[in-house]
């Protein structure tokens, strides 16, 4: 850029006659010199100051306008320094310099075609001109970064149009447009601090700046501060109307409000098939909203949780935390559909995952007992063994004992194959280990704790299940099972 800008200290030897008053053009040119001073240590408040002065002197001098178009280049302020460009090219067509400095600022404000357009001006005036050959170039690669952009945006390939518009704002540093597309893409990635950056940048220099108010938006809209996306969606319409963007923004951030306030409503009231409904309609606004649909996806988990729908409780919260991944609720939500599927396992996995993330006494707790029951999963269920529920009484417990040993007694199967012999006496141990611990209240506490009972010293293996048979039904001597008829037995104490 500094070449481009540089200042033009030598007049052209062509330079027209602008006022028969010599002694203005004395002044004019002492106010150049001190300008050209200025800009030679880099005050470029100053050096405006003066070209100014020399310009109101001689407001026809080519090279006046010249040298305040390359200090306000140094200023940053392309725009109206294209200005003076122009002016100077108007008044001399054969200043290269002009040419240059109009073709940059073209090309610094995104206009690489009217920047070629300089550039190419200025090699016909002078072919070996080596700044002009580059900046040719660098327009082109321009243009053709804007055409690879266009495309990608239609395929939703917003990396690569993050990557050309990068590419593009190195030539053109003062193009809102670009900046704007590169924002909009940014927060279609999910980097909304950054899109929210570029964007805020455009507004501290022009407030009304239509879509820079739309891309703050869509940042908003993204991160679910709905209400907040709207307001800067309807600000963006009113500063250009048709802006279609925003208008489409702004419709489906009302619609997306309105349908998750509806569906909290009827979840509210009880209403679970009015809310699992209306949920699924709000997942259908709007796909490119992640983290509003991972929070729609688990409430919709949590409505079929409330309808016993298991399975689709866990296919729902699995979607939410594959939109969102730090999105704990999801994660505490599948926890427990988990645990009510005995999916032990899995749950331990999530409920670490919680916990790692947020170290709460509440976390580790949910943590400690999912772990408690996946290591109970491992042993043997007796409440199963036995046909009971966790939470059987004493006498259901012995019934249950009393139905299930007389099914499983080998005597009751000795006409019976080796191999159902050997199945149906295993079954008939496996009832008696089951009696034995669930009908002490100690052993009882410690296996629904997941306590070793090992640690009693009670070794499982070595115990009689025939001895624990005798006991219960108080038989002092042996038994046997006796056919009345095909297929009926009866139980007989000796």
């Amino acid at each position: 850029m500094a070449a481009a800008a540089e200042c033009d200290v030598v007049m052209a030897a062509t330079e027209p006659e602008l006022h028969d008053d010599g002694e203005a053009k004395r002044e004019a040119e002492s106010f150049k010199e001190q300008g050209n001073a200025y800009y030679a240590k880099k005050d470029y408040n100053e050096a405006y100051n003066y070209y100014t002065k020399a310009i109101d002197m001689c407001p026809k001098n080519a090279s006046y306008y010249g040298n305040r178009a390359a200090t306000l280049m140094m200023l940053g302020k392309f725009r109206e320094a294209l200005g003076d460009a122009q002016q100077s090219v108007r008044l001399d067509d054969s200043f290269v310099r002009g040419h240059l400095r109009e073709g940059k600022c073209h090309l610094s404000l995104g206009n690489a075609m009217a920047a070629c357009r300089s550039f190419q001006r200025a090699l016909e005036l002078d072919h070996r001109n080596a700044q002009a050959q580059q900046e040719f170039k660098n327009a082109n690669a321009v243009i053709e970064y804007e055409k690879i952009a266009e495309t990608d945006f239609e395929k939703r390939d917003f990396r690569k149009v993050v990557f050309c518009m990068d590419r593009a704002l190195e030539f053109a540093p003062a193009c809102h447009r670009f900046k704007i597309l590169k924002a909009e893409c940014l927060a279609m990635l999910g980097r909304y601090p950054e899109a929210q950056s570029v964007a805020s940048d455009i507004l501290r220099m022009d407030s009304t700046n239509a879509d820079a108010l739309y891309v703050r938006g869509l940042c908003l809209y993204y991160e679910d501060c709905i209400e907040k996306a709207v307001q800067f969606f309807v600000q963006a319409l009113r500063m250009a109307p048709d802006h279609e963007k925003a208008c489409i923004a702004c419709r489906n951030a009302k619609a997306l409000k309105a349908k998750k306030e509806d569906g909290n409503k009827a979840f509210k009231e009880g209403n679970y098939k009015l809310a699992y409904e209306l949920y699924t309609e709000a997942l259908g606004i709007d796909p490119n909203n992640i983290k509003t649909n991972a929070k729609l996806y688990c409430n919709r988990g949590t409505v079929n949780s409330k309808l016993r729908k298991l399975d689709d409780a866990i296919e729902d919260c699995t979607s939410a935390v594959k939109l969102d991944a730090t999105y704990i609720k999801a994660y505490l939500r599948r926890a427990q559909c988990y645990m009510d599927t005995e999916q032990y396992e899995e749950a331990v996995r999530d409920y670490e995952k919680v916990y790692q993330t947020e170290k709460t006494k509440e976390h580790k707790q949910l943590l400690k007992n999912a772990q408690v029951e996946l290591k109970k999963s491992k042993r043997k269920d007796y409440y199963k063994i036995l046909g009971v529920d966790k939470n059987a009484s004493e006498d259901e417990i012995k019934k249950a004992y009393r139905k299930r040993a007389l099914m499983h007694h080998p005597d009751r199967h000795s006409g019976a194959s080796a191999e159902v012999q050997k199945e149906e006496e295993k079954k008939f141990k496996e009832v008696g280990e089951a009696f034995t611990i669930l009908s002490d209240p100690k052993k009882k506490t410690r296996y629904d704790s997941g306590q070793d009972l090992d640690e009693e010293g009670m070794n499982m293996g070595d115990f009689d299940a025939n001895n624990i048979f005798k006991a219960f039904f108080g038989g002092p001597g042996g038994f046997s099972f006796e056919a009345s008829g095909p297929g009926n037995f009866f139980f007989q104490f000796g």
